[in-house]
């Protein structure tokens, strides 16, 4: 998904010398089983109560395409993280105060939802709010992406 979203971006730039195109997707899993943006808060809860001390596996899709060559790079993050197990109603107030209806796992972990979590594992923890920026530094260098050129300079 993260690679036809880059292509699809570069096909509309019209540039002669070519572009780097990001594109990232988030799917979370737990049981087995894709689990969506949850829509409501009724839903929200729902998820909520289900995961608590249970692993849920966030699955970053990151890809860099490079017009000039055709060339994408790509990539799956995981991160595992385990959900404390709190009363029903502490998670009721979460959902109240930060209302995360529009993010798979019902909770943003760069926000209130931290407190949610017992533990977060991954290679790239840039990656949980849905852009592994370790992963994405290390293809823009692979593509001769100049990270640290000062400003106006030409790497």
């Amino acid at each position: 998904m993260a690679g036809a979203k880059a292509r699809a971006v570069a096909a509309t730039v019209d540039a002669p010398d070519g572009v780097l195109v990001i594109g990232s997707d988030q799917v979370a899993t737990f049981d087995g089983l894709q689990i969506g943006k949850p829509g409501t808060h009724d839903r929200a809860l729902a998820q909520l109560v289900s995961m608590q001390g249970r692993e849920v596996e966030f699955h970053s899709a990151l890809c860099l395409y490079d017009s000039r060559t055709g060339e994408a790079q790509s990539e799956d993050v995981v991160t595992r993280v385990r959900f404390r197990t709190l009363p029903e109603a502490e998670l009721d107030a979460y959902l109240r105060a930060e209302t995360p209806y529009d993010v798979a796992g019902s909770a943003k972990s760069e926000g209130l939802g931290i407190a949610l979590l017992d533990a977060i594992d991954s290679n790239d923890p840039t990656a949980l709010v849905g852009l592994p920026l370790i992963a994405l530094t290390r293809m823009l260098r692979a593509a001769g992406y100049p990270l640290f050129a000062a400003p106006g300079a030409r790497a």
